[in-house]
Parts: structure tokens; sequence; C-alpha cells
């Protein structure tokens, strides 16, 4: 199968790497002309994963037609806030559209796939979450993830467009539910972040994750998405990989902002995009249209949109009154 990629950060390299390892014909879509030269020449991605080699190189081109050209299938990975800049650029395609990217707009309130319904109106668009961290994935590290569509034979599609023994590919029809899973975690990451910034222990750390999966299966069903779907590899697993590795840029954001760094400052030097800052935004919005109870999506857009300071955020959320564990 021909597959384009589109976007040359972590995760589409990482992705890219798979399908040529399953023997998929890839073309990669980057911006930077540049950047897209020096992997063809060192082998590796130095901007984002400078410690694992590429391999057999896919081909690479800053053209959008040409990476398109007789595509079977598109991978986009590119940031949640780029997302409908770039697809509306690829309105006319027919075939499989699947999103690898973990996000919700601003004011639509759409989830990726939502974007691509709007901006590709003709695709069969799917999603592909789970808990991966580009980095291991690189390194044939064993990854599970799942993709889901509204028709079971999409999903069946890019089941076999990635499996392979190293990074197994299983199967949902609740789109939605998988999406909001992948989207919400990088915001309960933030928190999970500061805890450590703070100094706290891993009885708080563990406290913060579990009421932050109560908070996004509460907002996930409210939006259309099943329970169930939050304790599999989109909700719990996504939650846990990225809330405790080291290699996570929420959690690693968070942490440092635990920890008295600045904001703008942690704004300012990312070279990878903290998905959680724009996704805590997006939610409070649908949180507040429903007057759901969020307490951390609460105090996580306060840290990082009304200038609360972590310890205060957190004293706050230690302060709250008594209350049943299924509220």
């Amino acid at each position: 199968m021909k597959v384009s990629v589109v976007g040359s950060g972590a995760w589409g390299t990482a992705l890219a790497k798979v399908l040529t390892q399953k023997g998929q014909q890839v073309t990669m879509w980057g911006r930077d002309a540049k950047q897209l030269d020096a992997m063809r020449e060192f082998g590796y991605n130095q901007r984002y994963l400078p410690s694992a080699p590429l391999g057999p190189l896919w081909d690479l081109t800053p053209d959008l037609d040409d990476a398109l050209a007789d595509a079977e299938a598109i991978i986009v990975a590119v940031p949640s806030h780029a997302f409908r800049e770039i697809t509306v650029h690829l309105g006319s395609f027919t075939g499989l559209a699947v999103s690898a990217t973990k996000g919700i707009e601003h004011d639509s309130g759409l989830t990726m796939t939502g974007i691509l319904q709007a901006t590709m109106p003709h695709a069969r668009p799917v999603a592909l979450s789970g808990p991966t961290l580009a980095d291991e994935v690189m390194r044939s590290i064993p990854t599970a993830v799942v993709a889901a569509a509204d028709h079971d034979v999409d999903a069946a599609l890019v089941q076999q467009m990635f499996h392979l023994p190293h990074f197994r590919v299983y199967s949902s029809s609740d789109r939605i539910g998988v999406e909001l899973g992948g989207a919400l975690k990088n915001v309960i990451a933030i928190a999970a972040g500061v805890c450590v910034g703070l100094g706290l222990g891993y009885n708080s750390k563990a406290a913060l994750v579990t009421r932050g999966m109560a908070e996004m299966r509460r907002l996930g069903v409210h939006l259309g998405g099943s329970p169930e779907t939050f304790g599999g590899l989109s909700g719990l697993g996504d939650l846990m990989v990225t809330c405790f590795s080291s290699l996570s840029r929420n959690r690693c954001f968070g942490e440092r902002l635990g920890a008295g760094a600045s904001l703008q400052s942690l704004l300012d030097e990312r070279v990878s995009v903290v998905e959680g800052y724009y996704a805590v935004r997006s939610a409070m919005q649908m949180i507040e249209k429903a007057s759901l109870d969020a307490p951390i999506h609460q105090e996580v857009h306060a840290m990082l949109y009304e200038g609360k300071p972590a310890a205060e955020a957190m004293r706050n959320l230690l302060a709250r009154e008594a209350r049943q564990e299924s509220d």
C-alpha cells in the first residue's frame, strides 16, 4: 500500500518507520526542507529523535501534492492546533485518513477525526491512539495501540497496515471515546508532573491520576464515548505512560512548572508540542457548558491560563470536601 505520512515530527517519524518495517511504500511530508535534508544525510531525525536511527529511509518531500500523489492512505501527525490548517489542503482525498494526533479543537470542540470529516469530506476517518512514546516505537520496543473507526472495515484496514509483533494494533468502533481518552490524558499528565515538581510522593500522584481518570470518563461519556473505552489502551493505558514516564512531554512540562519554572519560559523553549496545554482550554469549554465536576482540569487550566501558582492549585485540590468515590 502507498501511504503518505503528513508531519515529520517525532510521532510521524516513528509511524513512518513502522510502516516501512511492515513493507508499505511510504512518503513523508514536512514543512522544513532543511530538516528533511538532514534526515537523508544523517539517518536520524535529529530535531526530535536524535537517539534513534531511522533505518532504511522512506521518501521525504516538502511538497504536499508530491507526498499525496497516488496515496491510498494518509497518516496525519501534525500538532492539533495546526491540524485544520494542514488538512484543509487535502479535501479531494478519497482514501483512508488516519489521525495520529491527540487533541480537541478550541471553540468547535471537534476531535481530530471530526476535523477530518469537515476538511476531507470524501475520506474515511480513522483514529490511531494508545500508550505510545515515539522514542520507544523507534527502537522497536513492544507497543500496543488501537485503531478506531465508525466502520469496522476501516479500522481493520489500518490494523493490517501497521500490525507487527512489536507494534500490536487493536480495533475499536468507539472513535470518539478513543480520541477523547488520548486528548484528555495529556491534561492529567501535566497535573501529575506538577505533583513531582512540588515534591509530592507516589501516593499523591497515584491518587491524582486515579481521580483524573474519573474526570476523563465523566467528560468522555457525556460527549458520546463508551465508558469501557476509558479503561482500555487509549484511556488507562495512555494515561499511565504519559503520567509516569520521564519521556512524556506533558508530564515533564508539568514537573518543571511545579518546580518553579515560569510558564512563558517553558512555552518558549519547547521543541515538541505540549498538547495538554491546548487540550485543557478546549476541555474547559465543554466542562463549563455541561456543568460537569472536573476539578483537576479546572486547576490545570487556572495554572496555564489564569496565572495561578502550582502550589496554590494543588492546595485547592487537597482542600476539597470529602465525598463518595463514585461521585
